[in-house]
């Protein structure tokens, strides 16, 4: 067993640089539905996903999802992002869940192709090496919710933010596996973002600004708070409670010894133990 877990949990291939860049879309005006921006100066390491598809309020479709599904493939093989931000470029909503006026165009084959690649794309976020985490300023319902859950951490608008499984109130179910109470998934009810941290769904709540961009601006926050430490052991350290969370004892304390094993010998190790030693900021490069 710890052979294969050893082989699980290498460190990822090296960073190959990444180009800000749109995702271009099959839609009738052609217009990319993400944006990838990679930020610079004092948010450098910080890349954002926007979901802009303001015609249909960022719901998952054929296209939306491709795209994102997209860009995280680039973006995991990118060592330079130390963390991952999702945001909407819609005011008022994150996500409005799965395109049901798409889906009504498919037919029973299609719908559980599109069913997969949902779940495929909450499968990759939550797999995605680098902490990630979503600015919930509006609606985040059904499968725009599952999205944040499946980041690491997540932001809300204490009261603009509008978060529910509502799928069983259309006759459907929620698709991507989601752990959350079953009292949410049997009503189907709404919760705002202060009744959400009440709950544990979210990290933090902030009062939405004029603007209505205000739990992005926090999320920005924690994002910088993350920046500093080392990239390596952050990255591995995420390995390890993931991973641990599902398996018994014995099994978790290995998989954290294997992490901590792979970070022994990187640069960013011995720098932190220098910075402490000469009572300095430690200068950390992923390395």
């Amino acid at each position: 067993m710890l052979r294969a877990l050893t082989g699980a949990l290498r460190l990822p291939r090296p960073w190959r640089p990444l180009q800000t860049r749109s995702c271009a879309s099959d839609g009738a005006a052609g217009d990319p539905e993400i944006q990838v921006r990679v930020l610079a100066g004092p948010d450098q390491g910080i890349t954002e996903i926007l979901m802009n598809r303001p015609s249909a309020r960022n719901a998952l479709g054929n296209v939306l999802v491709r795209e994102l599904l997209e860009a995280l493939a680039r973006l995991r093989e990118d060592q330079q992002v130390r963390v991952l931000l999702f945001r909407s470029g819609v005011k008022g909503v994150f996500c409005a869940g799965a395109d049901l006026k798409e889906r009504e165009q498919m037919s029973e084959a299609e719908v559980g192709i599109f069913v997969q690649r949902l779940r495929g794309l909450m499968n990759e976020i939550a797999a995605f090496p680098a902490p990630t985490i979503a600015a919930m300023d509006g609606f985040a319902l059904g499968g725009g919710l599952e999205l944040a859950l499946a980041c690491d951490l997540r932001v809300a608008a204490a009261s603009s933010a509008v978060m529910g499984l509502i799928e069983t109130t259309r006759g459907l179910l929620p698709g991507a596996g989601v752990a959350l109470a079953k009292e949410l998934i049997f009503t189907g009810r709404r919760l705002s973002g202060a009744q959400a941290q009440a709950l544990g769904l979210v990290n933090h709540t902030v009062s939405q600004n004029e603007e209505g961009n205000a739990a992005y601006h926090r999320a920005r926050a924690l994002a910088q708070e993350i920046l500093p430490q080392a990239p390596i052991a952050v990255r591995l350290g995420k390995v390890a409670i993931d991973r641990g969370m599902d398996v018994d004892i014995a099994s978790g304390m290995a998989i954290e010894g294997i992490c901590y094993a792979q970070n022994i010998p990187t640069q960013d190790r011995l720098e932190g133990m220098a910075a402490f030693r000469e009572k300095r900021p430690p200068r950390f490069v992923g390395k």
